[in-house]
């Protein structure tokens, strides 16, 4: 059944009250209301419904089966809505900074580095917001995004921060194999291994069929696990590789994604955004430079 006017929150509460209480007089004393305020909520929402909800028992009351219906119903509604405005909360706080970023670039990059940014800047309290979907900066209350896939967008100032390459990476029990039993891990986009062979990477013998994934983290994760062959971003895959989980399948790199991030033109006078900012920067053009590093060994 559907209403033309719902019942108002604190004929709600008072029903709730008083039901869960088995007592008007109690209900109204929780509430700092009257009796007669409690009686008459009670009414209203009786006469609403259509149907009573209480026993009336001298001084006590009892709930119809209408009534331990709608009870439960009312408290789940209260306390979703008691949740809610819990988790607004977060959204009050002066030293907050939003960050969107991909699962696999956070997993695979920036977790290992933030503590050092938490130890440089305790006060700041970053939000970590990973999606799959480009954001739209305009429509969503987001400080900064970083990511391979960002375009230019209105209010908005976009900068490049590193263009990656990519490699074929295998672990050491895969490489261990002759080459035309190892699995093929297949990625999409730029991590697809027609683009090794488009960008003049050489024929490395792998097969057309294996498993295929269409999250860059996961890829990652499958090759360090001993699942097959995968071209990996050459950024991401750095920690895993100077670990020894993974080892190159060749000197050769293709071009990969361009990391960029874009940051809101309303955040970017606030001071812990201009520090993420530089750190941020900082962080990259070191990444750059062991790029440089590793291009010349």
């Amino acid at each position: 059944m559907m209403f033309k006017h719902w019942p108002p929150l604190n004929v709600l509460r008072g029903f709730e009250a008083a039901a869960r209480l088995g007592s008007f007089h109690q209900a109204a004393q929780e509430l700092h209301l009257t009796q007669s305020a409690i009686s008459q909520q009670i009414r209203s929402l009786e006469e609403m419904l259509g149907q009573p909800l209480f026993y009336r028992q001298g001084r006590s009351v009892a709930l119809t089966d209408a009534g331990r219906d709608l009870l439960a119903t009312t408290q789940d509604v209260l306390l979703q809505l008691a949740v809610g405005i819990q988790r607004l909360e977060q959204y009050r706080k002066p030293n907050q900074l939003v960050l969107n970023t991909t699962t696999a670039l956070a997993r695979h990059w920036l977790l290992p580095r933030l503590g050092e940014f938490h130890r440089q800047h305790p006060g700041i309290d970053l939000w970590l917001f990973t999606s799959d979907e480009v954001p739209n900066m305009v429509e969503q209350t987001i400080d900064i995004a970083l990511r391979s896939d960002l375009d230019a967008q209105a209010e908005c100032r976009h900068q490049p921060l590193l263009a990656d390459r990519l490699l074929p990476v295998a672990s050491p029990s895969v490489l261990a194999q002759p080459a035309q039993e190892r699995t093929t891990l297949h990625g999409e986009r730029e991590l697809d291994w027609h683009h090794w062979t488009l960008k003049g990477g050489e024929d490395l013998q792998l097969r057309t069929q294996g498993l295929n994934f269409s999250d860059p983290g996961l890829l990652q994760d499958a090759a360090s696990a001993g699942l097959g062959v995968a071209l990996v971003s050459e950024l991401l895959s750095r920690p895993a590789r100077q670990q020894g989980l993974l080892l190159p399948l060749s000197r050769h790199r293709v071009p990969g994604p361009s990391w960029s991030m874009l940051v809101h033109q309303e955040s970017e006078s606030s001071p812990q955004c201009r520090a993420f900012c530089h750190w941020l920067a900082q962080q990259f053009a070191e990444a750059s430079l062991a790029g440089d590093e590793e291009a010349t060994l």
